[in-house]
């Protein structure tokens, strides 16, 4: 075992974490820890683009109005002010971080429209455009003398009284770092700071179909839950109306941006059927569009839909989506220019999270959550396209200013953290067990917890998923930790903290949809928190 010791801890390589490091690196050394490759996170595979007010056809009142919509009236005021007024600066700052955007013959940015904007905001890179951040964010940050890199290792749990030595009661509810795998050596080690900073992404892979990269499965959140930190509105999960049907390889999206560009959603029978359900039609918000597709579906028996791209302009479109039109290609054998995409809903992202407040803090000292894995109160019961990656430049900043700005006196120093005890052993035999037991609750929480729930459902899936947890928790704590059994524990933890928000919930609201409370009710105009 080792014990790692630097002023800052971030636990995750997307634009939150990475943002944040080279942020805060001036001021003392960071080690920067990741579960895979830097580049293996959402951040990379976002395709549509990110939001801020950069024409003067907009306006931040705009963008604010148009959030609030699609959050259905849950988001908090002073985060959305803190979106639409200090987004155009944050990416300013990436474009002077080398991310280049795409432009227009004019050498204006090519703003693009997405579902629940009423005006062209989306800054994009074709339809790569995480990718392009990604790729400039860790060039800079492998650049920086003061940020050590760690790739495969797996934060295990956050280090806090409860397993330090020679505690004081001054210590109370203080984040001191993290226990941490070392996947490739099988070594837990200890990662010590004196802040904190959780940007470990999404949890969607808690779902059966989503479109997450594997690696996203909730672990700071679980992290934080296990250490008796705030999480809110975890009932919010978000469906993507358009995930690539294809049941034979990993899930791919197919951006909003496509249907920002023309395209038409229609059904089994090659009929458009938006108008029934909303007058924005595609471009409506993403819970509207994906019940609309789920309720198609489930008319015609079918297991997709079709986006319609066929009667565009055929080089504009290959011109703009290149990465889904060589993947459709490549994957499926279709040409998007001259047959229709085959698309169904798949969980995309997580609404709620770590509860924060305006500078990223949590509810324990010294630890700040930032990206997907906090609940800033932005997006409140419905995330609008491409605001997810401004909000996380937004808040790592806020946190690298609080930090940077905050007197620390490390009254700490002499607490001493004992080693991880693994006592346990390997049996490779109930690999199968972990397997079995992660595609069950996968399939709970497609059935029970999905686009549409109901009370019954709920209370079905919560006493499945109690029993899950209690086996897999009997079997985390008699064997050796892996990757494999840490993911299937914090994906059960997901599971439990979105079944027990939704059951609170008794209303429908944004992406909460319960059959039993088709209405929305006024006395649920906030936050759900456990």
């Amino acid at each position: 075992m080792s014990i790692n010791k630097s002023k800052y801890l971030v636990i995750g390589s997307g634009i939150a974490g990475l943002s944040f490091a080279l942020k805060v690196a001036d001021s003392g050394n960071v080690n920067l820890i990741t579960k895979s490759k830097m580049s293996d996170c959402n951040t990379s595979k976002a395709q549509g683009g990110i939001a801020a007010v950069m024409s003067s056809n907009d306006s931040s009142e705009q963008h604010k109005k148009d959030t609030m919509i699609a959050g259905v009236g849950l988001c908090h005021n002073d985060s959305l002010d803190a979106l639409v007024n200090e987004g155009p600066e944050r990416i300013r700052e990436l474009i002077d971080w080398g991310v280049e955007f795409t432009k227009q013959e004019n050498g204006e940015y090519d703003l693009t429209k997405e579902g629940g904007h009423s005006q062209r905001r989306v800054l994009h890179k074709a339809d790569a455009t995480g990718e392009e951040i990604e790729e400039s964010l860790i060039k800079k940050v492998k650049d920086h003398p003061n940020i050590n890199i760690y790739e495969n290792r797996f934060a295990i749990d956050l280090i806090t009284e409860h397993q330090v030595r020679n505690n004081l009661q001054s210590a109370f509810n203080v984040c001191f770092g993290a226990y941490v795998l070392d996947k490739e050596s099988d070594n837990v080690d200890i990662f010590r700071a004196n802040f904190t900073m959780l940007a470990t992404g999404g949890a969607a892979r808690v779902y059966l179909h989503s479109t997450n990269p594997e690696v996203d499965t909730g672990d700071g959140i679980a992290m934080a839950y296990r250490a008796s930190v705030r999480i809110a509105n975890m009932e919010f999960i978000q469906f993507h109306p358009t995930a690539l049907y294809d049941p034979h390889n990993k899930p791919f999206l197919i951006s909003e941006a496509l249907r920002g560009f023309g395209g038409k959603l229609k059904n089994g029978n090659g009929i458009e059927f938006m108008k029934k359900y909303d007058k924005r039609l595609e471009l409506a918000p993403r819970d509207i569009v994906a019940r609309a597709i789920d309720s198609e579906m489930k008319k015609d028996g079918s297991d997709f839909v079709y986006l319609d791209m066929t009667s565009l302009n055929l080089s504009e479109v290959k011109k703009r989506f290149p990465t889904i039109f060589k993947h459709c290609i490549d994957y499926l054998n279709i040409d998007i220019t001259k047959k229709m995409i085959p698309v169904v809903p798949a969980a995309h992202y997580i609404c709620g999270g770590i509860m924060t407040n305006m500078s990223g803090n949590t509810s324990m000292h010294n630890l700040y959550a930032s990206g997907e894995t906090a609940h800033t109160g932005i997006h409140g019961a419905n995330r609008l396209a491409s605001n997810s990656l401004t909000e996380a430049l937004i808040f790592s900043h806020r946190a690298a200013l609080k930090i940077l700005n905050k007197k620390f006196e490390n009254e700490f120093e002499n607490i001493e953290i004992p080693e991880w005890k693994d006592d346990g052993k390997l049996n490779p035999n109930e690999w199968i067990l972990i397997k079995h037991n992660t595609k069950e609750l996968q399939n709970i929480m497609w059935d029970y917890v999905g686009i549409i729930r109901s009370r019954p459902h709920l209370n079905r899936a919560l006493r499945r998923t109690q029993m899950l947890y209690d086996e897999i928790e009997n079997y985390y704590k008699r064997t050796k930790v892996r990757d494999s059994i840490l993911e299937l524990r914090n994906l059960t933890t997901i599971a439990y903290l979105i079944i027990r928000s939704a059951l609170r919930r008794e209303e429908s609201r944004g992406l909460h949809f319960m059959s039993d409370y088709p209405d929305k009710d006024d006395k649920f105009y906030k936050d759900t928190i456990i």
